[in-house]
């Protein structure tokens, strides 16, 4: 290692951050994803399960390690990141139909399903046309999708293949929580209001685009407000910043509050993840929302 620098270990991922801090703010959340039969990965579960989070359908695959990334964090607190998680055994979540029903069956009782779109970008077309059934037969049932595109263009072969496969998913889901830098880097979108308009056209109930100092843009069919918090003096590492919002805003809305007040939940807890390294704040920092 290059003089002067430090690594840590640690564990993240988008939809895992939202998991984690939608448990601490009184959600009962289960997570699906597949880890191997290694040290590392009895140490993830361990971990999570300390969280509170039900890990009855983390699948465990014999002879397979868990996708490994790396972070460095510049002066202002941005984020480059390196991957290695070609052969995650998460990709093989969907490789086959039976998969598929047995991951469905046990989501049988759950309302929401969260995905994003580093979700998406794990797996291959025809796992992909499996997974995008049995959300819409979840769909269908009544349940809620929430999703998050959070376009990474190193996870996808063409901004093409992306734009093609969140279009048809916008088309399912209800809530959407798109950053308004990934949607115009990926869509073209001028505005935030450019954004919502288009996920509002496709069928999404509520859209919330984040759009950094900003604040968010929350709209609905018949709303459209602008929720702002004061600016962050001590911005430490983004990491997170999103995945966060995401769960202040679904735990708010999933126990009644307005879009708005949501909103300000989800911005409160975003700006204090960002004041702190890392993706995961430590418990007794949780802001009291």
């Amino acid at each position: 290692m290059g003089k002067g620098m430090q690594m840590c270990l640690a564990y993240g991922g988008d939809t895992l951050n939202t998991c984690i801090y939608l448990t601490r703010l009184g959600l009962p959340c289960r997570y699906v994803t597949a880890l191997g039969d290694d040290p590392y990965s009895d140490w993830l579960v361990r971990e999570w399960e300390a969280e509170g989070i039900d890990t009855a359908q983390v699948e465990r695959v014999r002879g397979r390690c868990p996708g490994l990334y790396m972070i460095r964090t510049d002066a202002a607190g941005e984020r480059e990141f390196t991957y290695w998680r070609s052969e995650a055994p998460v990709r093989q979540l969907f490789s086959d139909q039976a998969s598929t029903d047995q991951v469905f069956a046990g989501l049988a009782d759950i309302h929401t399903i969260y995905l994003s779109g580093i979700t998406l970008s794990l797996f291959d077309a025809e796992s992909l046309e499996r997974l995008f059934e049995a959300l819409e037969q979840h769909g269908g049932k009544g349940g809620t999708i929430a999703f998050d595109s959070n376009f990474r263009p190193r996870g996808w072969q063409s901004p093409d293949e992306a734009r093609a496969w969140f279009t048809r998913l916008y088309q399912l889901v209800s809530i959407s929580l798109p950053t308004f830098a990934d949607e115009a880097l990926l869509f073209g979108d001028a505005s935030p209001d450019a954004t919502a308009d288009r996920h509002l056209a496709l069928g999404v109930d509520e859209v919330i685009v984040k759009d950094g100092p900003n604040g968010a843009l929350v709209c609905s069919h018949d709303e459209r407000v602008c929720v702002k918090t004061p600016e962050v003096s001590n911005l430490v590492d983004t990491t997170a910043a999103g995945d966060s919002f995401n769960a202040g805003y679904l735990a708010a809305r999933l126990k009644g509050a307005s879009q708005a007040d949501a909103a300000l939940n989800a911005c409160i807890l975003a700006d204090e993840v960002i004041q702190h390294r890392g993706a995961i704040l430590p418990v007794e920092l949780m802001p009291k929302l």
